[in-house]
C-alpha cells in the first residue's frame, strides 16, 4: 500500500508483459501455470487481444511501474433477450498494492467500462480457494449464483 496519487489505468502494451505475467505467476494457482521467463506465447496472444475490439487487457500504472492489470471481454448474446454482457478475468494486484484500494478502483472501472458498452451484466470466475478474493467480490455487489465448470484441452 502506498500513499502516492491514484495509478492511472491504460491498455496494456507490450512494453507490460514482463510485469503482467509476474503478477499472473505471483501466487499458488499462478505460479505451476504461468512461464515468466518466456515472453513468446504471452506476446502473441496479446496482438490476439489488439486486434479484437471486443478486449480489454488494462494496467495499472503508478511512478511509471505497472501495478496491476486485468482483462474484460465484451461478449454479445442472444440470451437475456439479446443481451450483452462482460466477463472479467485476470485481476492482479502487485502484492505491495494490496490493501489499498486499486482492486475496487479496477472493478469500478470495469463496470463503467461494461455499461458504456452497452452490457447489461458483469461476470467473473473465481478459483473456489480464493476466499478472501470472494469477500472482496461480494463487497462490491456480485453474488456468487451460478457454479461453473472447466475442461482442460
Amino acid at each position: 500500500m502506498t500513499d502516492t496519487p491514484d495509478p492511472a489505468i491504460r491498455p496494456a502494451t507490450e512494453a507490460d508483459l514482463p510485469a503482467i505475467v509476474a503478477m499472473l505467476a505471483d501466487d499458488p494457482l499462478g505460479a505451476p501455470r504461468e512461464s515468466p521467463e518466456d515472453l513468446t506465447p504471452y506476446r502473441a496472444a496479446l496482438r490476439r487481444l489488439a486486434g479484437d475490439p471486443n478486449q480489454h487487457l488494462v494496467v495499472a500504472v503508478r511512478a511509471d511501474r505497472v501495478v496491476g492489470t486485468l482483462q474484460l471481454t465484451i461478449v454479445p448474446g442472444l440470451s437475456r433477450k439479446g443481451a450483452t454482457r462482460s466477463i472479467i478475468e485476470g485481476v492482479r494486484v502487485h502484492a505491495d498494492e494490496r490493501g489499498g484500494g486499486l482492486g475496487t478502483r479496477f472493478i469500478e472501472w470495469a463496470v463503467e467500462k461494461s455499461r458504456a458498452e452497452g452490457c447489461s451484466l458483469v461476470q467473473l470466475t473465481s478459483d473456489v480457494t480464493r476466499t478472501d478474493a470472494h469477500r472482496f467480490y461480494e463487497r462490491l455487489g456480485f453474488t456468487a449464483s451460478h457454479v461453473g465448470f472447466k475442461l482442460q484441452l
